[in-house]
């Protein structure tokens, strides 16, 4: 029997909608201005679109989000997927808005705070639900636990056409962009966080682009003292450092290279890591818009 849980998402009644793919025909205005980060929809009626699912500028408003487990855990069928209100299946990618204003992003938890388990939203998968990372059809695990919750803000995407003239000239790696949040508190699989920004690492993997946004959540307790990279440096010293050697160190056990990290091996203060976000979630516009190749990526 499938495991259901209630979370309460970052979602706000009053903020401006978000673009993404709806699940039912929705008639749109002319034009639309679209609250995913600055980027504008466009009518239906001007987009020609070869998806049973049509575009629309639209994202989930009951503060109250289902997280619902199916298949055993630690197991190839294990998969955490994301119901809204109604009971009904929603993308945590795609679905759940990026941005709550006032520099306040939504982020949700794949990878729990000191565990190994190797959680990802399976982007190729209806609902994009979060699953086992798999190798030679075995689950993945981390050597050793990542001490920092990890996973995803979602209606991003870094997107493997582009080259980035201030990372190398790097392509970016196909997926959403990864948050490490700092916070004391250890999260669960699919938790939806308040969070703010306060860094960037542009790491390099076997030479994509896979950038690191590193940030808070609003109900930490030190959240009030931290607003950019330098305050992370002086409230939880050593922990970029720590950030970057775990992400640099981690593949090494398994008789691979060292990852590398752009701009200068520095962290990026909050004003870059904000255009980052600003950037990749321009791109996912484009992708749901079927504007660039979706590849194998599932668009709902």
């Amino acid at each position: 029997m499938a495991a259901t849980r209630v979370i309460t998402a970052a979602t706000a009644v009053t903020q401006t909608t978000s673009c993404f793919l709806a699940k039912r025909a929705f008639a749109l205005p002319v034009k639309k201005s679209c609250g995913g980060f600055g980027a504008l929809c466009f009518s239906r009626r001007a987009l020609v679109l070869k998806s049973k699912r049509p575009f629309s500028c639209s994202a989930i408003y009951n503060p109250q989000v289902k997280v619902q487990e199916e298949g055993p855990p630690d197991s190839l069928d294990y998969r955490v997927f994301f119901l809204d209100g109604s009971g009904k299946k929603v993308s945590p990618w795609h679905d759940i808005p990026l941005t709550l204003g006032d520099g306040v992003f939504n982020f949700i938890v794949e990878i729990p705070k000191e565990s190994k388990a190797k959680m990802e939203v399976a982007t190729d998968e209806d609902f994009t639900p979060i699953k086992q990372d798999t190798k030679k059809s075995k689950l993945r695990y981390y050597p050793y636990n990542i001490n920092w919750n990890y996973g995803l803000l979602p209606q991003t995407w870094e997107d493997p056409s582009h080259a980035n003239s201030e990372v190398e000239g790097c392509f970016g790696d196909n997926d959403p962009v990864d948050v490490v949040e700092i916070g004391e508190t250890q999260r669960k699989i699919g938790d939806v966080l308040k969070i703010k920004p306060l860094a960037a690492l542009a790491m390099i993997d076997e030479g994509e682009l896979d950038w690191k946004i590193v940030a808070i959540s609003l109900d930490d307790p030190k959240a009030h003292l931290v607003n950019d990279v330098e305050d992370v440096e002086k409230h939880f010293p050593g922990t970029l450092t720590a950030i970057r050697d775990w992400f640099r160190d981690y593949k090494i056990p398994d008789g691979k290279p060292a990852n590398r990290f752009g701009l200068g091996d520095k962290p990026a203060n909050k004003e870059y890591a904000l255009k980052i976000i600003h950037e990749t979630n321009e791109s996912w516009t484009k992708l749901v818009k079927r504007s660039v190749d979706a590849g194998d990526l599932s668009l709902f």
